[in-house]
């Protein structure tokens, strides 16, 4: 379970991930002034994003959105009013507007925060609330790889820079102008059953 404050301190992103077969599962909440969000995620054991259904509401209306990506990357998009095939060739992330945790996708994809490497990234970018898909290209470079429990990850989109730090599992701990890890909770894992005494 993560857990975002936001930068301003007027907002909050929780999540919910589970480990599903090489890949993960999330589902998650944003509350901003004016409007709230919640999200279910899906990313295969490629860490390519597979399904993102994200529904906002507003004091004015509620809105729908499901993303679907095919295994022959072509994507399908459906509001509630039937699916259409949006241009969305090459990219293999989404990116949610005020999300920390979408921006951890593509880092632990290209394994940003364990070696130098610097991608120029296609995006699917879902504004909030009005879930409006875009294809955008953004740039993720290695400041620093993982060091003492954290790296550094530099970002661009058009003339927005930030410098991401992100725990060892590539995980946004703090996204400058957005939001930082404020609780981080883990299951612990069941203990391995102790060893039968052999008979000497």
């Amino acid at each position: 379970m993560l857990t975002w404050q936001a930068a301003e301190g007027i907002g909050i992103e929780g999540v919910r991930i589970q480990r599903a077969q090489g890949g993960l599962r999330a589902l998650g909440r944003l509350v901003r002034p004016g409007f709230t969000a919640s999200y279910r995620l899906i990313v295969g054991d490629d860490d390519i994003v597979q399904r993102v259904s994200l529904t906002s509401a507003t004091a004015a209306r509620e809105r729908h959105l499901t993303l679907n990506r095919r295994e022959d990357g072509l994507w399908l998009a459906d509001s509630g009013s039937g699916s259409t095939r949006p241009a969305f060739d090459g990219a293999l992330d989404v990116d949610v507007e005020f999300s920390a945790l979408y921006n951890s996708l593509p880092i632990r994809r290209l394994g940003l925060h364990r070696e130098p490497r610097d991608e120029d990234v296609p995006m699917v970018f879902v504004s909030l609330p009005d879930l409006e898909p875009q294809l955008v290209t953004q740039r993720y470079h290695t400041i620093s790889p993982v060091v003492d429990d954290h790296a550094v990850v530099g970002f661009s989109w058009d003339d927005f820079e930030a410098e991401l730090v992100v725990d060892v599992n590539g995980f946004v701990v703090q996204y400058p102008q957005i939001a930082t890890l404020v609780a981080a909770t883990e299951v612990p894992r069941p203990a391995s059953p102790a060893a039968p005494a052999v008979a000497s």
